[in-house]
């Protein structure tokens, strides 16, 4: 099911109100406040650090949750009570060496753009458990017990804040993802389409075309790094609808980025276009019939592959993109023997070889772009789509 808008904030919002309920009973119901304690207060830590608005997120984060407090705690264990079992002074000296070393090389790690990238959050949750269990104010003999009572609570409120994210009105990163990126390429096409009329007249001011475009490509450039988190999260969700445990999400990424690359060159291409036509008429004239059969063929083929990509349906790019290509090319062609008038005839040269190539590179990166989409269908088994 889907939502949009405000919608899915609040059910995100009351998914989170029901767990802090449910770990909130560790306190309140007698039975289980004998059995746990003051460790109850873990598990309430536990579902405000973890629960987040995917559930790939909260999946992630309760692993790596689990994986720090495990590993953590165990070596927290092991250094209390080596300490605790020697003198005084020397157990100050195992526990302030044990905190810097690991404290340490913790952090350094964290700040390794690989580990940071995907596993800030489990090293953060080991120098916490580690510190906070070798520096607890018991007896070795009674730190066991306690960091199992203090592991039992965090592995209650992971168990909570996963049941409730999977199985309450999911929101999938998965989702979001490939809705997106369909998405991109829906708005780019509309973006082009809607700026057709405007494109060919001669304005005073092209600041709002201008805006208009820079805006949808900007966004579309901006999207990277949003998608590559997406894509991390999506990683981690359990099969749902159309998304296997193996779905290409690398393949969206390479898609998004060939598709941001096209963005910025139809920008570049707008940019140049507007410019030279707001000084001469005759340009604009000389380069219109080819430009524009070219620019709707774009808008065509990117409908096509958003389409192509929201519905999980084969494009058939060798049926019908490869020819649209070609036919662009040959537009190209015209541009060079387009007729030029004697007082314009230099700087119109000039302005056809610029406007044509820059042309070319985008139809070069649509090539690319069909290659890329291809590897998306093969690897995420795209349906064929049947034609009539």
């Amino acid at each position: 099911m889907a939502y949009i808008g405000g919608k899915r904030e609040v059910i995100h919002s009351v998914k989170v109100g029901i767990a802090l309920v449910l770990v909130t009973l560790l306190y309140l119901l007698d039975p289980l406040f004998e059995r746990v304690g003051e460790n109850a207060m873990w598990a309430i830590m536990t579902v405000v650090l973890v629960f987040e608005f995917f559930a790939g997120a909260t999946l992630s984060k309760g692993i790596y949750r689990g994986i720090g407090t495990i590993v953590g705690g165990g070596l927290g264990c092991f250094a209390a009570i080596l300490a605790n079992k020697r003198e005084e002074m020397f157990e100050a000296i195992v526990v302030g060496t044990s905190i810097f070393i690991f404290g340490t090389v913790a952090t350094y790690m964290r700040l390794l753009p690989k580990i940071k990238r995907r596993y800030d959050y489990a090293v953060m949750i080991f120098i916490l458990t580690f510190n906070l269990v070798l520096v607890s104010p018991v007896r070795s003999e009674i730190i066991v017990g306690l960091a199992l009572d203090r592991l039992a609570t965090v592995g209650m409120g992971l168990a909570i804040c996963i049941c409730i994210s999977i199985f309450i009105f999911p929101m999938w990163a998965s989702d979001e993802l490939h809705y997106s990126t369909a998405f991109k390429f829906q708005k780019l096409a509309s973006c082009v389409d809607g700026s057709l009329e405007e494109f060919y007249t001669i304005p005073n001011d092209t600041e709002t075309l201008q805006s208009t475009v820079m805006q949808t490509c900007k966004s579309i450039l901006h999207s990277k790094t949003n998608e590559e988190s997406l894509a991390n999260l999506a990683r981690w969700e359990p099969w749902h609808g159309k998304f296997g445990f193996f779905h290409p999400w690398e393949k969206y990424l390479e898609v998004g980025e060939t598709l941001g690359e096209l963005a910025a060159m139809i920008f570049t291409f707008y940019g140049y276009f507007q410019s030279s036509k707001k000084a001469s008429s005759v340009m604009s004239q000389a380069t219109k019939e080819p430009t524009e059969i070219v620019m709707l063929s774009l808008v065509w083929i990117l409908r096509e592959f958003g389409e192509s990509i929201k519905k999980m349906k084969r494009c058939r790019a060798s049926v019908l993109i490869t020819p649209k290509l070609q036919s662009m090319k040959l537009q190209l062609n015209l541009i060079y023997s387009a007729d030029s008038t004697v007082e314009a005839q230099e700087n119109d040269e000039k302005f056809k070889i610029t406007c044509s190539s820059l042309l070319m590179e985008i139809v070069a990166k649509m090539d690319l772009l069909v290659k890329e989409l291809e590897g998306l269908e093969k690897l995420a088994k795209f349906q064929t789509e049947k034609y009539e």
